[in-house]
């Protein structure tokens, strides 16, 4: 699959891959009109944009296969795409597996938190054994069909059990077979680069505003060694303001005179989203169609 391959090419390049969270397949569509490379498919944001719930292990396999195959059918960029836990054991994580591979999903994360999971940023996360996480991993890479579907292991062990157990599970996951690995809440910039220093394979970063992590930016991560980073609710905390700012004023005065310069206009919408390329089909122009679609 030419969008996996892609994805590769992207890690393995000497520039940080900077991954915007997309909470829907609109967001995904946003993010590569401007010009991301490829888009992160949070977990965090699908459970807030369909269920309209906090990030607690909600969301279904079912549910999220979903949501990643219309992200997918969306852009023409690799979508790299939040797997929790596998939802369940390592038999239901290779069902996971391959359902997210099917669904065209170019890398899959997966965590060694317990079910049911949190935000990564939340206090009250628990960690399954290291043992029970190294199968997961090596059960994901054994079910995997296409070797370039990626596989990204997360531990979540930094806030209860220290800096140091965080990176002897991710040794482990590494060797297990990850292809990525993913240290996450890491509270200084001193852990941040030890974690670097440990870790032979590409690392990504986390950027939670507000978060437990140090909030720096790509050529700062770059410096530290990290290969990716994700900011994962970026996109969902900015709409979330300017809806509310535009319900405010829509409340207070009966109108929104004051917000529509801040907003795209009817036409605007209209070509973000794939307009023109329905009037193309509509006029029976099927060969330049063809070329925007591959």
């Amino acid at each position: 699959m030419e969008a996996r391959k892609r994805l590769r090419e992207l890690v393995d390049a000497k520039e940080i891959l900077v991954l915007p969270g997309a909470y829907d397949a609109l967001s995904a569509r946003l993010a590569e009109a401007a010009g991301f490379p490829c888009v992160y498919m949070t977990g965090y944001g699908q459970s807030a944009s369909k269920l309209g719930a906090p990030d607690v292990g909600l969301m279904t396999m079912s549910e999220m296969v979903e949501r990643a195959k219309d992200m997918c059918a969306a852009v023409s960029v690799p979508v790299i795409c939040d797997g929790d836990t596998g939802f369940g054991n390592v038999v239901n994580l290779v069902r996971t597996v391959r359902e997210y591979e099917r669904a065209g999903v170019a890398a899959i994360q997966l965590e060694d938190q317990t079910t049911p999971k949190k935000c990564g940023h939340m206090l009250g996360r628990q960690v399954v054994d290291a043992e029970e996480m190294v199968n997961k991993i090596r059960a994901a890479a054994a079910a995997r069909q296409d070797p370039d579907f990626l596989i990204i292991a997360r531990t979540d062990a930094r806030t209860n059990h220290g800096v140091e157990e965080a990176i002897r599970r991710a040794r482990l996951y590494e060797q297990a077979g990850a292809d990525i690995i993913f240290v996450e809440s890491l509270e200084s910039v001193e852990e941040m680069r030890m974690v670097n220093e440990a870790i032979a394979k590409p690392t990504i970063a986390n950027m939670v505003e507000g978060g437990r992590t140090p909030y720096l930016t790509a050529q700062e991560l770059q410096d530290l060694g990290y290969r990716l980073v994700v900011f994962p609710v970026s996109t969902l905390y900015a709409a979330m303001q300017s809806v509310l700012d535009v319900l405010g004023e829509l409340k207070a005065t009966g109108t929104v005179d004051l917000s529509a310069g801040k907003m795209v206009n009817f036409t605007q919408f209209n070509d973000l989203i794939g307009l023109p390329l329905v009037r193309e089909l509509e006029e029976n122009r099927f060969d330049s169609v063809a070329k925007k679609l591959r």
